[in-house]
């Protein structure tokens, strides 16, 4: 059973806001629930481009003034915008500069309240378990259960609501203009299943390393493959994604991987495995169902959104 409705939180958490007041509201008040001693919200400053980011960024910070409980609060706030990618890789900077480990949240993760116990559990266990670099909150097995556990092992890190060390994090590099060679080369053989995975990770993570502005997650997920890092996965889903189609800064298709999962619950104490090993099975799911461009993906995609909005995806995919 959780406790942290009744008592104070220990684990600090990186709170990242931008200019959405509502979805930001929302997963304000689970943090609320939390009550977490340590709290550090960081926010990308207002668009010039866009009027209406001045009005709507000084209400989403005001949101943190409805904290009522003993709190330290620290702050991060631009005054200009430095782009989702910047900005949440600065915020994350200084948030492990002032403490070894952590919870990360973004505006539109919100979490079951049974998220915070996971996480801290998970971070004390594994604090000292040089391999095991990141915990995530998200499952995306379509109700397959992985193991005996209450979580599995990994290579994919899952970044909507997430938890991690200071080690993990110094690993982080914004500049990966090496992993197309280094994967071509056969130095991440081991972290993929197929020469279908092995090929779109080359793609992807040339794509990303050539985005100074919009992408951080790709470059963190191959700071922790090079280093061999394993990946804690819940066998629950404890984070949804509320920014799909509620004026996010990225487009997206309805993808029922991605869009359906509900948000669950997760006892505490954790079940942990026997043994510290990759789950190469789920794995293979993921990258199937998640990230895969397979001719099933697709044909999902395309059943499950309307013609409009596909061509509105593509439109926005080429500005």
């Amino acid at each position: 059973m959780s406790t942290t409705s009744i008592n104070s939180f220990s684990t600090p958490i990186l709170f990242l806001i931008f200019n959405r007041k509502d979805v930001t509201q929302r997963v304000f008040d689970q943090i609320k629930k939390a009550k977490p001693k340590y709290l550090y919200v960081a926010a990308d400053g207002p668009r010039p481009e866009n009027d209406a980011d001045q009005i709507n960024c000084a209400e989403t910070r005001e949101i943190v003034n409805q904290i009522d409980w003993d709190c330290e609060l620290k702050t991060l706030f631009r005054e200009n915008n430095l782009g989702c990618g910047p900005a949440v890789v600065s915020a994350i900077d200084w948030f492990f500069k002032n403490i070894e480990q952590g919870i990360v949240l973004e505006d539109d993760c919100y979490p079951d309240l049974s998220f915070f116990d996971y996480c801290e559990e998970l971070l004390e266990k594994y604090r000292y378990t040089g391999n095991v670099k990141f915990i995530g909150g998200n499952n995306f097995q379509n109700g397959n259960l992985r193991g005996e556990g209450s979580y599995y092992f990994s290579r994919y890190p899952t970044s909507w609501g997430w938890a991690s060390w200071r080690r993990s994090w110094e690993l982080f590099n914004h500049d990966i203009t090496e992993a197309e060679q280094n994967i071509a080369a056969g130095k991440l053989d081991s972290i993929f299943n197929s020469k279908q995975e092995k090929k779109h990770w080359q793609k992807s993570l040339k794509m990303a390393s050539q985005d100074t502005k919009g992408i951080w997650d790709f470059h963190f997920y191959y700071a922790l493959w090079k280093s061999n890092g394993y990946c804690i996965t819940p066998n629950k889903n404890l984070v949804i994604n509320l920014g799909f189609f509620d004026g996010g800064t990225h487009y997206f298709l309805k993808d029922s991987t991605k869009t359906n999962p509900r948000c669950e619950e997760i006892s505490t104490p954790l079940l942990h495995p026997k043994d510290i090993a990759i789950n190469k099975e789920a794995d293979k799911y993921t990258f199937n169902h998640f990230y895969s461009h397979s001719l099933q993906r697709a044909i999902r995609i395309v059943r499950e959104n309307d013609l409009l909005s596909i061509l509105r995806y593509f439109k926005h995919k080429l500005q």
